[in-house]
């Protein structure tokens, strides 16, 4: 099953500041969405910095509760359909954590919970204490690309015999794997170009660029953009529930869903495809 632009997907402390993405969605939502809320997979994480103080981060039974309602608050919301844990909490015993999502669902606030950043064993434990309590992982939300495969193979097996779904962000590489570099150059407005995010002009090396410009080649002899074949690479394993990606244009979100025009890859696409990632 492949969910596409209905799911919409916030961080609390998406901003600057803290939570302002949220208000902003908020706003959206009353103006624009509302009578489409049953049509939607709307969800929120927590699991970073939000508020100072000790339970402002991580994975209290206090933060994640207390971080879920102001999020309800700020986008006028009673209930968001999936709620993740953003990152295993080394100082709170997961039991707390889980019970917390467990307590989450059953008080009505998500209708479903998931967890995100969690490496295979934690994801096993963590599903089992769920499953005990009676409450599902429904999914898990990795970060995976061509150029960041952490999930292959251990967490993906994992999430198959625990029959937990995955949902991958970053699968473009903060668009590194779109046609923006393709020329070296950091385009204004790029998210390269700006001062704050994860792609930094240090990350745009030679090297990455040369793996780049060689998967362009075989994304044109499949016709398609580099972006969506990207995509479909990241969506050949069977776990897959879908793929986030982060718009700023329409275009871009039209390119996406143009992915599903050519979703297989031959045996020896694959195999070109590995030998530039080595």
């Amino acid at each position: 099953m492949i969910w596409a632009s209905r799911i919409l997907i916030w961080l609390n402390n998406y901003g600057p500041p803290p939570g302002s993405a949220e208000e902003t969605f908020g706003q959206v939502m009353a103006k624009d969405l509302k009578p489409y809320r049953d049509e939607l997979i709307i969800s929120s994480k927590a699991g970073y910095t939000m508020w100072d103080g000790p339970y402002g981060d991580w994975g209290s039974r206090k933060y994640l509760i207390s971080s879920l309602d102001q999020s309800l608050n700020r986008m006028g919301l009673e209930y968001v359909d999936i709620f993740y844990h953003h990152r295993p909490d080394p100082e709170t015993p997961l039991e707390e954590t889980m019970r917390a999502l467990d307590h989450i669902v059953r008080s009505g606030r998500a209708l479903y919970v998931g967890i995100s950043n969690y490496p295979a064993e934690k994801t096993r434990e963590a599903a089992k204490i769920l499953r005990e309590l009676g409450t599902q992982c429904l999914i898990h939300q990795p970060v995976y690309s061509m150029f960041n495969r952490w999930v292959e193979p251990e967490l993906l097996n994992t999430l198959k015999e625990e029959g937990i779904g995955c949902i991958p962000f970053s699968p473009l590489a903060q668009g590194l794997l779109t046609n923006k570099y393709l020329g070296g150059n950091i385009p204004e407005g790029s998210r390269a170009s700006k001062a704050h995010g994860f792609l930094k002009p240090a990350n745009i090396t030679n090297d990455k660029l040369a793996k780049v410009n060689k998967l362009n080649e075989i994304a044109q002899s499949r016709e398609q953009t580099l972006a969506q074949m990207a995509l479909a690479w990241v969506l050949r394993h069977k776990c897959m529930t879908s793929v986030l990606i982060g718009a700023s244009k329409v275009e871009q979100i039209e390119d996406a869903v143009g992915t599903l025009n050519r979703l297989d890859f031959t045996a020896e696409e694959l195999e070109q495809i590995e030998v530039i990632l080595k």
